[in-house]
């Protein structure tokens, strides 16, 4: 089963997304980790490391799909 990471933080944009890639990713097919960067800040550095530049973004085996434009992660660093 391919595995997705859901990375957001918890602003209106990045809730509304995480509910549209829920309803229409295929869960028989894809497991998705939902990470909000707001509650569990030890992993904003993963985030990074990962590629991740602005949430809601969604990594699909490495490949990184920025979704709309809630927030850049240095203010997310900022907290």
């Amino acid at each position: 089963m391919t595995k997705a990471v859901f990375y957001h933080a918890g602003c209106p944009i990045c809730v509304d997304a995480e509910q549209v890639v829920l309803e229409y990713l295929d869960n028989s097919k894809i497991s998705t980790e939902i990470v909000h960067l707001g509650t569990e800040r030890n992993r904003i550095e993963e985030a990074e490391r990962v590629g991740i530049k602005s949430v809601p973004a969604l990594v699909i085996e490495g490949d990184i799909y920025h979704i709309n434009y809630g927030a850049s992660l240095e203010d997310v660093k900022k907290g």
